[in-house]
């Protein structure tokens, strides 16, 4: 390997803030429908491989791992199911929950002519918050249960992988460390996870100095991002802002990204 090769490759492109003060409502299916008022900002995003040894999802919000899955087939219903219960495994050894539950998948692709539903999201934001976490564990666990899990502590983790070598379109995620609650503001997705009929409830990000953002340059499909987006405890470190981005690097011959992403929740 050679030394250039070793360096950091960090990348000044431009991410799309929501403006402050702003509510948004995004239609999944239909994005040309959405209010999602929003201001381009020129940032710095790092490379999070120097320094993926020290990151933590309870410091920083998110950890980049070395998770290989035996499952290539992502549009078989069998084979993401027992996707989903690997990262349910994952999360669980991660925040070592009594419980995790999973919800959410979405297979996406910047390919020409996707759908909406599957295209890679744009646009600083935090899917998804309290509410839209006890709708769910409601819809999951039987009533009583559901009760007393969100008595105690509980968080919510997406899991995101690339499908094949990222070329194109990679994803950023912020140091949730960086991210103040003052700069989030609410956001409600409609007919989101593959067109659901109801509205689920998070955040977008407005931007301030000392946001900090990270990749991973040229993600592969043994490699994963597990990031907090919300935890019951309001002192813990959360709202992990992410959002798809264009690297001005890429070669104009590269090929479209695709990647899954699942929603966990894990009750401690």
């Amino acid at each position: 390997m050679t030394k250039e090769a070793t360096l950091p490759h960090d990348v000044t492109t431009t991410l799309r803030h929501v403006k402050r003060g702003e509510k948004a409502t995004f239609y999944a299916g239909d994005r040309e429908r959405s209010y999602w008022p929003g201001e381009e900002h020129q940032v710095t995003i790092r490379d999070m491989r120097p320094i993926r040894n020290e990151l933590a999802l309870e410091r920083n919000g998110f950890v980049l791992l070395d998770e290989p899955t035996d499952v290539t087939d992502f549009a078989d219903a069998a084979e993401k199911a027992r996707y989903s219960r690997q990262c349910e495994e994952l999360v669980k050894r991660l925040t070592c929950a009594d419980k995790v539950v999973s919800f959410g998948p979405v297979v996406r692709t910047s390919a020409s002519g996707t759908h909406g539903h599957n295209q890679p999201a744009f646009g600083a934001h935090v899917d998804y918050g309290a509410r839209t976490v006890a709708d769910y564990t409601f819809d999951l666990l039987p009533r009583e249960e559901a009760k007393a899990r969100l008595a105690r502590r509980h968080m919510l983790i997406n899991v995101w992988r690339p499908i094949a070598p990222v070329e194109s379109t990679p994803f950023a995620v912020a140091d949730a460390s960086t991210i103040r609650r003052e700069d989030l503001f609410d956001s409600e997705v409609v007919g989101g996870l593959g067109g659901i009929d109801r509205s689920l409830w998070g955040f977008n990000l407005a931007h301030a100095p000392g946001q900090r953002w990270y990749w991973a340059p040229q993600m592969q499909p043994h490699e994963l991002l597990a990031f907090k987006l919300f935890d019951s405890d309001s002192g813990a470190v959360q709202f992990t802002a992410h959002t798809a981005f264009e690297d001005p690097g890429a070669p104009a011959d590269a090929a479209p990204r695709q990647s899954i992403e699942l929603r966990t929740i894990a009750y401690l």
